[in-house]
């Protein structure tokens, strides 16, 4: 096998760092840039001519937001004309799984993979050329190969200490203060599936299934390290790589990615410098047309990098800066986004003062309302002249007007993830 051709991605787990986003939405399906986080990923392994794409699907939640979204795959080549070639999904069958190898060994054995294959986390958004990591993997004869990247920060990643291009040692998510190196597991992987079936057909593997631990950093990777298997770490030099894994995470991907300003990965066109609108149908353009009107008249002020979605009203004296407006929103006269990404079909006030923030879908924000440092989840009802400083609040939840909460969760109404 001179290529990779198929990828496995695990899609479970009820990603608590990343709530109050992730509470009733899949985070495969957390939007960032419009999109959701998954068809990034997809994308980048159809660039990368993958072909097939097995995700681990986890739960009935999962299983029916990601098929009703994705289905097979085939769609992706009509919507992206820079792909070349068809990839095709495929989704594992009805199977309880304790831990995201678990999931790569039941699609590996059910879909017959003997192939060497990747394996990415649904919560990573990244820019690699797979075939130098498979170069490496093979040229190293590896059981497997942990894409690694040197990063300032270890918190809530896992750490990998080299002997040469061998991993000798791997901690999952240790205190920074403790971590042994600065080199952190991207959660992409080179898998040889001989390796990993005999890891699990032995008694240490069969122990590890009957008792739940087949999560890949926390318990297979230490274990395959400890037991000598050919374990080797590609560090990344070129591209970029985000752990999704927490809002101030998920704004800072935001924040690169809109500075690469590439209109592919945008899906947009730069209508004003850093300013990218996205649409082409008649309406779309002619919104594009108004906002662009606005701002050279001085009625709209853009600043930084920013992405408007399709169908979007900006009203006049506002000012939008280092941010991401998704599809059908409505954004109301005089107020301040920055820094800030704002979920599709949400609505915002008069006078309205967002930073540093997310913004959930379905979300309505009444007048004279300030959001700082904040992360509110859909359909969530904000009411008029709030003041929210670090506050969560959960899908659904009403604020009430006038209401001033910092560094408070709202969280009345409990939301079980399956």
């Amino acid at each position: 096998m001179n290529k990779l051709r198929v990828a496995l991605i695990p899609v479970g787990g009820e990603a608590v760092r990343l709530r109050p986003i992730t509470v009733g939405t899949s985070k495969a399906l957390v939007r960032i840039l419009n999109r959701p986080i998954l068809e990034f990923i997809i994308l980048e392994l159809a660039t990368n001519s993958f072909e097939e794409v097995y995700l681990g699907v986890r739960g009935y939640y999962n299983y029916r937001s990601v098929y009703d979204y994705f289905r097979e795959g085939y769609w992706i080549r009509v919507k992206y004309p820079f792909i070349d070639h068809d990839i095709r999904l495929r989704y594992m069958p009805r199977y309880e799984t304790s831990g995201n190898a678990e999931a790569v060994k039941i699609l590996m054995e059910y879909y017959g993979i003997e192939e060497p294959f990747a394996v990415v986390q649904c919560d990573n958004l990244f820019k690699l050329d797979l075939a130098k990591v498979f170069e490496f993997h093979r040229d190293r004869g590896a059981n497997m190969t942990i894409v690694l990247k040197e990063v300032e920060d270890v918190t809530g990643l896992g750490v990998a200490v080299l002997d040469g291009e061998r991993v000798s040692r791997f901690v999952e998510k240790p205190r920074p203060e403790e971590a042994p190196s600065r080199l952190v597991n991207t959660g992409i992987y080179v898998v040889e599936p001989d390796a990993l079936e005999r890891f699990f057909n032995s008694e240490t593997g069969r122990e590890f299934l009957r008792t739940g631990r087949t999560d890949f950093g926390q318990h297979v990777i230490p274990k395959l390290v400890e037991s000598g298997y050919r374990v080797y770490g590609y560090v990344m030099r070129e591209g970029y790589w985000f752990d999704i894994g927490t809002p101030e995470r998920y704004l800072e991907a935001m924040r690169f990615l809109l500075y690469l300003r590439d209109p592919q990965l945008l899906e947009a066109v730069e209508k004003l410098p850093g300013v990218f609108l996205q649409g082409k149908s008649a309406k779309s353009v002619a919104l594009h047309r108004e906002i662009v009107e606005k701002a050279e008249k001085g009625l709209i002020k853009f600043s930084g990098s920013v992405l408007m979605g399709r169908h979007t009203l900006v009203g006049s004296n506002t000012h939008i800066e280092d941010s991401s407006i998704d599809n059908y929103c409505v954004i109301g006269p005089g107020s301040y986004i920055s820094g800030s990404a704002i979920m599709d079909r949400s609505y915002i006030g008069e006078n309205v003062k967002i930073v540093n923030s997310i913004i959930g879908r379905h979300v309505y924000i009444e007048d004279g309302t300030i959001i700082i440092n904040s992360y509110i989840g859909d359909n969530a009802y904000i009411g008029a002249r709030s003041k929210l400083i670090n506050v969560k609040t959960w899908p659904h939840e009403r604020i009430p007007q006038n209401a001033h909460l910092e560094n408070y969760e709202v969280e009345t109404h409990r939301h079980q993830e399956t």
